[in-house]
Order: structure tokens, then C-alpha cells, then sequence
């Protein structure tokens, strides 16, 4: 029998920071998905306990078409790239993925939440 904790997600990808700076530069992000806490959230955390909740099928729309919900929109930035904006009161950052992490990412959240839902 499988314990909780063995359908968390927690998958790493490298964001950009995209700025006003001529340069981008780069950002570990950690991608997380627990079926057993909240099964339509994801959350993407940053350097610094950072961490932004949001909802997966957000995520799942934006790598098609521009969405957006209260403080954080996704959309796609051409066709290898999806771009994720979060507002909050000290700003705006802007995040740029390789939309194969995001996919494979949710790829395993959908796994996890099909055998969460199996083991119960």
C-alpha cells in the first residue's frame, strides 16, 4: 500500500526572470503538485520560500492560449516557451519556462491524482 506522501510531485525546472534588463537570468523553480492536500492546485516555488499556489487547470489553458486568474496569468511565448506573470503589491515578475518542463510536470500530476484516487 502506497503512503501519501508517495503522490506528491515535486519536479524542478529553470525558469528566466524576463526584466527591463538586457539580460534575462535564470531561476531554479520548484514545480509541486499534492493530490492529497488540494487536487486542482499547483504551486511553483522560488528562491527564498517564495511560493505561489494557483490553480492546475490555469496552468493547463495557458500552455494553449493567454489566461489569466486574480494575480497570475500564463500564456504561450511562441512555440517552445510559456511565460507566467505574478502581480503582487511590490510588483510584477515575469517568468519564462520551456514549455516541455511545464508539460511533463503536469504529465506527472496527472498521474499522481489517477493512483491517489486508486489507493483510496
Amino acid at each position: 500500500m502506497a503512503g501519501a506522501h508517495d503522490h506528491i510531485v515535486d519536479d524542478h525546472a529553470k525558469g528566466r526572470i524576463i526584466s527591463d534588463a538586457p539580460l534575462s537570468r535564470p531561476v531554479p523553480v520548484s514545480l509541486r503538485y499534492d493530490p492529497e492536500f488540494s487536487p486542482a492546485t499547483v504551486r511553483l516555488g522560488f528562491p527564498g520560500t517564495v511560493e505561489w499556489s494557483f490553480p492546475r487547470a490555469l496552468l493547463e489553458t495557458g500552455l494553449r492560449a493567454p489566461t489569466r486568474r486574480g494575480d497570475i496569468g500564463v500564456w504561450p511565448c511562441g512555440r517552445v516557451q510559456t511565460v507566467v506573470e505574478l502581480h503582487t503589491a511590490d510588483g510584477v515578475t515575469v517568468v519564462q519556462f520551456d514549455t516541455t518542463a511545464l508539460l511533463r510536470f503536469l504529465k506527472h500530476t496527472y498521474a499522481a491524482s489517477t493512483s491517489s484516487m486508486t489507493t483510496h
